[in-house]
């Protein structure tokens, strides 16, 4: 089985533009590549999973999500990061639409993006990490099973606890990140 590094999108890394889908509004984090590049070298898989619930509130639409994580995907590319996988949740409780409307098991804090991608990629997730900006994206991979590391850049506002909601570290940055994985496996 294969190791995993799972990968929230906004806030992590890109910056935080709420219910942005706008390729030309894509741009990467500072402070991502040199960590991205090592965590490839360690031998992870590099897989995206984030909340995606603009397309449920009409927001956008998933053609829209799909050419923003094109893009970001291209970026990551010209930067020599290989992303293994994209997976997303459209769903809100609240949503407009009612194709959308439901609460699943694939929005986080719920951990089905990481079990759906861990299944499809041969993962183990005792042997993965989750890598996010707020708690919700801790509780997600702790519930998956994985370890999880807050990117401390100040998106979180909630700031809820919880025993699910611990992170095993807390660092500035993907670059941070990946070295106290490096360290810490």
């Amino acid at each position: 089985m294969r190791k995993a590094i799972f990968l929230d999108k906004d806030g992590t890394l890109i910056p935080d533009i709420p219910f942005n889908c706008d390729p030309a509004k894509i741009t990467l984090e500072a402070n991502i590549i040199d960590g991205l590049h090592l965590l490839s070298k360690q031998g992870y898989r590099l897989i995206i999973v984030s909340n995606q619930a603009g397309v449920g509130l009409n927001y956008f639409t998933e053609a829209q999500v799909d050419a923003a994580m094109e893009q970001l995907r291209k970026l990551l590319h010209q930067a020599g990061i290989m992303i293994h996988g994209i997976y997303y949740c459209p769903h809100h409780p609240e949503a407009n639409n009612a194709n959308y409307k439901m609460i699943c098991n694939c929005r986080k804090p719920l951990p089905g993006l990481l079990l759906s991608a861990a299944q499809h990629h041969d993962v183990d997730l005792r042997k993965s990490w989750m890598i996010g900006d707020i708690l919700n994206d801790v509780e997600a991979g702790n519930r998956a099973g994985c370890r999880s590391i807050l990117i401390d850049n100040g998106n979180e506002t909630e700031w809820l606890s919880g025993p699910l909601r611990t992170p095993a570290a807390t660092c500035n940055t993907i670059n941070d990140a990946a070295l106290y994985i490096c360290n810490n496996n």
